[in-house]
């Protein structure tokens, strides 16, 4: 009896056979995948090292404030330079030179200032005028005007000129605006008018700026924080109406999902018979003319779409997508069940909508670890100082102590040259491994995201599961489903979702790799290369959305039956493959369904946003406060929204997943006997013609 059909569930395994003992996710389980558990928690445990040594070894503050030539942070509460926010470079244009490439540093005396040069002005016009004071602040600290105008510019004490600047990044650039197609610095500009004259048009850089309405960065973010200021409460108002019409929309499910997939299949199916007789009419009519035959690949992408009804090809496509609706009518219909199935449930389960709420936090908690580590990590090297010169020299770009650099053999064989802060590095131990540290710090995070995202996927699994499997819905379903999941999860399978995060993981960091060598290789002209990292990173994005796919279905199976990871997404594989026309269907049917719903509230809430924040209505007696951008919280509300929508969806996929599990587990484990009856609702065995047959002696 068991080999009727051998050579079917030869190729996609075994069916599970009926077992009287089972009554839903088996609370009596053991421990699984117990070393991946092992790793993962000595994993954590080096993460954290990781972690402190690079707190300790660390300091953010090299992100945050520039470093003059000195290696001293500019605008530092608590230093010299406290009152000294922005860094200026001397001769911005040798910024531009390849040894920035190399050092990281411009080869240039840097220091910090209080603010941005706002005039032109050489030192040699500046040390005979009134100006020399005003200059003297864009000197090195120290400066006593006691050289000749030559040995200052040569020692580097002083800049040769200064040119308007403004603050970027908390550094002084050069402030160049083009007015009329003249090429201009700052407030001034020197050019030829045609008689040989120096015209100065301050006046129309000023009309120019005020026209083109040019804002700095500073200006612009504050006028932001202000919008945010103003409209924060609005904003959650918007956000609150997305979440409950999510929540309306996932109830409504219930109701609507047929009408909603119906409607367009019912479009589709009023103009049956004249699409398919049209259809055919077209085919036939253009079987005789000229050019009908070429294929729709030799035609290529047209923008033009109406040159594809001239192809037979088209006319015989659109037959055969007709055909397969009508023969999908059935399955179409099963997907349309489970989907009202899987709103029942939620309904039963409300919690679980609150569940992404634990995964956004926890993940907010990694991301966070590995951004600081990150920080710690690249900001835990040691000032380095480089011998700079002009002309030649010997020793240029070997190290140097600034201290000593004056009285050293160096300074007297190269008078010209400068012991200056190149970059932050380190030729210890510990700096040479920073960057495997890094790398180290990227493959944790995701596999401890991942991790998190299996942990949801498990305990949302687990609850759905044990509504499916009640007999008598809801009287049945145990008490906390979603708490009893979550703690079997922790408690069981720790093992099993490492080991499920730690392959995706894997494949995801080398994702990164592949990106950072596609990066570097792009400037090589290495054809075969180029082509060969294509297929890699081609490969491994289908390798990704295969894993995640089997690891969800996997999930699933770990949360009903407690088994192993490798067991659980070898069963789960092997089940799908048994239905995978099913599979297809409703796969596709829930996308169209979850894009509709995404659409709905994204559109409705962003239009709401934008007739409320461009004064176009009312809401009782207030109105929309004054904002500098309408757009600021218009976007702020749409973002939010589809993030609000994604979650509430996310927990309605998992739903509808895993009562589709359990439903093809229903099929093969029971035949509707009083022994052994169908666990499915009664819409989906009237769809299947299966029935529950009552026990003989009632």
């Amino acid at each position: 009896m068991g080999d009727e059909r051998p050579h079917y569930y030869g190729k996609h395994g075994t069916p599970q056979k009926y077992d009287p003992t089972f009554k839903g996710p088996i609370y009596n389980r053991g421990c699984t995948d117990i070393i991946c558990c092992v790793f993962l928690l000595l994993a954590i445990v080096g993460y954290v090292a990781v972690g402190i040594i690079a707190w300790t070894h660390g300091d953010p503050r090299k992100v945050i404030y520039p470093t003059d030539s000195r290696g001293e942070f500019c605008g530092q509460k608590g230093t010299k330079n406290e009152n000294k926010p922005y860094l200026f470079y001397f001769n911005i244009v040798k910024c531009a030179s390849p040894l920035v490439l190399l050092e990281f540093q411009c080869p240039t005396p840097q220091i910090c200032v209080e603010k941005c040069p706002d005039r032109y002005l050489t030192y040699l016009n500046a040390r005979s005028s009134r100006d020399f004071e005003y200059y003297k602040q864009f000197c090195v600290p120290g400066f006593k005007n006691n050289k000749g105008v030559a040995e200052v510019l040569q020692d580097g004490d002083c800049p040769a000129v200064l040119i308007p600047s403004k603050p970027l990044a908390r550094r002084c650039f050069p402030a160049i605006h083009a007015y009329k197609g003249v090429l201009m610095v700052g407030n001034e500009t020197t050019y030829e008018d045609g008689h040989g004259s120096r015209k100065n048009i301050t006046d129309l850089v000023e009309g120019a700026k005020k026209a083109n309405g040019v804002l700095e960065a500073r200006q612009l973010a504050m006028r932001i924080f202000e919008d945010y200021t103003v409209s924060w409460y609005w904003i959650i108002i918007g956000l609150v109406i997305a979440m409950a019409m999510s929540l309306l929309f996932i109830i409504l499910l219930r109701f609507l999902a047929g009408i909603m997939v119906w409607v367009m299949i019912i479009m589709v199916i009023l103009v049956l018979g004249y699409g398919i007789f049209h259809c055919y009419m077209e085919y036939s009519r253009l079987r005789g003319e000229a050019g009908s035959d070429v294929s729709l690949v030799d035609l290529g992408f047209q923008t033009d779409f109406r040159v594809y009804l001239h192809l037979r090809q088209t006319w015989l496509a659109f037959i055969i997508i007709i055909l397969l609706l009508i023969f999908l009518r059935k399955r179409i219909l099963i997907a349309i069940a489970l989907i009202k199935e899987a709103s029942r449930a939620v309904g039963y389960v409300m919690c679980s909508l609150l569940y992404p709420l634990v995964t956004f936090f926890l993940l907010c908690l990694c991301i966070a670890y590995w951004a600081s580590t990150a920080v710690f990590l690249s900001t835990s090297n040691e000032a380095v100082y480089k011998i700079f010169d002009d002309s030649p020299c010997p020793f240029t770009a070997k190290t140097c102590n600034p201290e000593t650099f004056p009285s050293s053999n160096e300074s007297r064989q190269c008078p010209n040259a400068r012991c200056q802060f190149a970059f932050y590095g380190g030729e210890s131990g510990y700096h040479r491994a920073l960057l495997g540290l890094q790398i180290f710090n990227a493959f944790m995070f995701f596999w401890l995201a991942n991790f998190v995202l299996a942990l949801g996927q498990v305990t949302l699994a687990g609850a759905f599961a044990s509504y499916y499997w009640a007999l008598r819905k809801p009287d049945d379903l145990p008490a906390f489903p979603l708490f009893s999941a979550f703690g079997r999860a922790l408690r069981y399978h720790t093992g099993s979702l490492a080991f499920g995060a730690l392959i995706l993981a894997i494949v995801q960091i080398i994702r990164v790799i592949l990106e950072y060598l596609d990066q570097r290789l792009k400037a090589a002209e290495n054809k075969f290369a180029k082509c060969l990292m294509t297929c890699l990173k081609c490969c491994f994005w289908c390798l990704e959305k295969f894993i995640k796919f089997l690891n969800r279905n996997a999930y699933i199976m770990i949360a009903i039956y407690g088994t192993n990871f490798c067991t659980s997404a070898r069963n789960a594989f092997f089940l799908l493959m048994r239905n995978i026309i099913r599979v297809a269907v409703l796969d596709k049917v829930t996308d169209f369904l979850f894009l509709l719903g995404k659409l709905l509230i994204v559109g409705s809430v962003g239009i709401l946003a934008f007739f409320f924040f461009t004064h176009r209505i009312r809401i009782v007696q207030d109105t929309a406060p004054p904002l500098n951008y309408y757009w600021v919280p218009i976007l702020t509300v749409i973002v939010g929204s589809y993030l609000i929508a994604h979650g509430f969806f996310s927990v309605y996929g998992m739903c509808v997943d895993t009562l589709f599990l359990c439903f093809l587990e229903d099929l093969e484990r029971n035949d509707g006997s009083a022994e052994r009856p169908y666990f499915m609702s009664s819409t989906l065995k009237k769809l299947l013609n299966k029935t529950n047959k009552k026990a003989a002696e009632s």
